[in-house]
């Protein structure tokens, strides 16, 4: 997943970074409000962890805005406010979840699977498109009957492909889910880990759409042998 991490307690902050990443995710990090309200109103991420208190903009603002907005990122509020009141403000406001400070990072890995299987409909652990069934805890994709584990950068391609087949995903949209906002990507990165899950899906089932980006073809899935 392409998470965004909204909180200004910076020792807080570097200790969820370093549990959200070590699995499949991308993180990004913001410590204002402001920044990251623009950055929920103009990209795409799969999951928002926000603080309540934070510079400029209320976390409770922030919530309010995206769903007026019609943007459904799912939203996981962090809060040190103790009061109901204020808990049920953020649920009402249109968060998904919260948590009190302080907590455990275990809690905090299985609130997120449960807000983001129930934002996407998904009642297991599984995304399947055709033939293709990706395991999203574990990175395990199976292909009729072979399964393999995929290399991080190649799930978080076909995930993301995979979550919207039949639709062209742009290079830049790969490329964020991959890279997020601070680690570039070499030039030809992007066609290498494509030219990879190819080989274990097929190369019909990811089609490029040129000068745009990529597409999973849902029907090529559904028949498609891999190499």
């Amino acid at each position: 997943m392409r998470i965004l991490l909204i909180e200004d307690d910076h020792l807080l902050a570097n200790t969820m970074l370093d549990m959200l990443r070590d699995g499949q995710n991308t993180v990004d990090w913001l410590d204002d409000g402001q920044q990251a309200l623009n950055a929920l109103l103009n990209e795409d991420f799969d999951l928002a962890i926000l603080d309540l208190t934070l510079p400029r903009v209320d976390g409770l603002d922030i919530v309010r805005n995206i769903r007026n907005r019609g943007i459904e990122t799912p939203v996981i509020i962090l809060t040190a406010r103790t009061d109901l009141d204020e808990k049920l403000q953020g649920l009402n406001s249109g968060a998904d979840d919260y948590l009190t400070k302080p907590f455990a990072m275990a809690e905090l890995k299985a609130r997120i699977r449960a807000v983001t299987r129930r934002g996407s409909g998904v009642r297991t652990a599984g995304l399947k498109v055709g033939r293709l069934t990706l395991d999203t805890d574990s990175g395990q994709l199976e292909v009729g009957n072979d399964t393999v584990t995929l290399p991080r950068s190649e799930f978080q391609i076909l995930h993301y492909l995979m979550r919207h087949p039949d639709q062209v995903a742009t290079r830049r949209r790969l490329e964020e889910q991959l890279y997020g906002w601070e680690q570039g990507a070499e030039s030809n990165a992007l066609e290498v880990h494509v030219h990879h899950l190819r080989r274990r899906v097929g190369k019909k089932t990811i089609r490029t759409v040129r000068g745009v980006g990529y597409l999973l073809d849902s029907e090529a899935a559904a028949h498609e042998a891999s190499e």
